[in-house]
């Protein structure tokens, strides 16, 4: 009757012990008692699973990247995309000739035997502020960009930018200045911006003072 009433673990018929709750404290920190020996949560009897840990200076699995990859796996470079600017006052070239006269000697120097592709681009321009202008590019030629800004402008940047962006991106850069200077120059000699296209297409000019204020003007080359 105790049997019936107790059960059969209590009774014999079974030589599993009882769980009085005593073995649990002798478990290692980290382990729990099951009844019959310590076991590591998560883990079958006998085969503990190895903790994912990160190494120095990267992330854990399973931490969305920062750095977008290939299916592959090699992280994609960024896409530089031209940034927002006001626009400038624009200005006659020759009202600006104390910009527009510092094309020439720069031109001979960067794109050697190359013609001038329409006219100079110039304006007064305050800090951040930009002028755009188009230009044809044919196949098999080859560009460069050349373009000047009085002292008191102590950055000039040029951008080269499809003016039909790639649909979901913003007015992707594909070609542009790298200097800190009050002269900028895309494609010096002995190199140039090939255009790759079969046929003809345009490509915007983008022209900004990024540091001071003054003067400034560009001019677009073709070989």
């Amino acid at each position: 009757m105790a049997c019936a009433v107790f059960g059969l673990s209590a009774c014999g018929g079974s030589d599993k012990p009882a769980n009085t709750g005593q073995a649990a404290a002798q478990c290692p920190p980290g382990q729990y008692f099951d009844g019959q020996m310590c076991q590591t949560p998560g883990a079958a009897v006998g085969q503990p699973q190895p903790v994912a840990t990160a190494a120095p200076g990267t992330t854990a699995p399973g931490t969305p990247s920062t750095v977008p990859a290939t299916p592959g796996g090699t992280p994609t470079a960024p896409v530089v995309t031209s940034a927002p600017g006001t626009p400038a006052q624009a200005l006659d070239p020759t009202a600006a000739a104390a910009a527009t006269q510092l094309l020439t000697p720069l031109a001979a120097q960067n794109a050697p035997g190359a013609k001038a592709l329409g006219a100079a681009i110039a304006g007064n321009f305050q800090q951040g502020q930009v002028l755009e202008t188009q230009v044809q590019m044919n196949p098999g030629k080859c560009y460069t960009v050349v373009g000047a800004a009085v002292p008191t402008v102590t950055n000039l940047d040029i951008e080269l930018v499809p003016l039909m962006p790639v649909p979901g991106l913003a007015s992707p850069v594909v070609a542009a200045d790298q200097t800190q200077a009050a002269t900028a120059v895309v494609g010096a000699a002995p190199n140039c911006f090939k255009w790759a296209w079969p046929v003809a297409g345009p490509m915007k000019v983008v022209v900004r003072v990024s540091a001071g204020q003054g003067m400034a003007a560009a001019q677009v080359f073709e070989k």
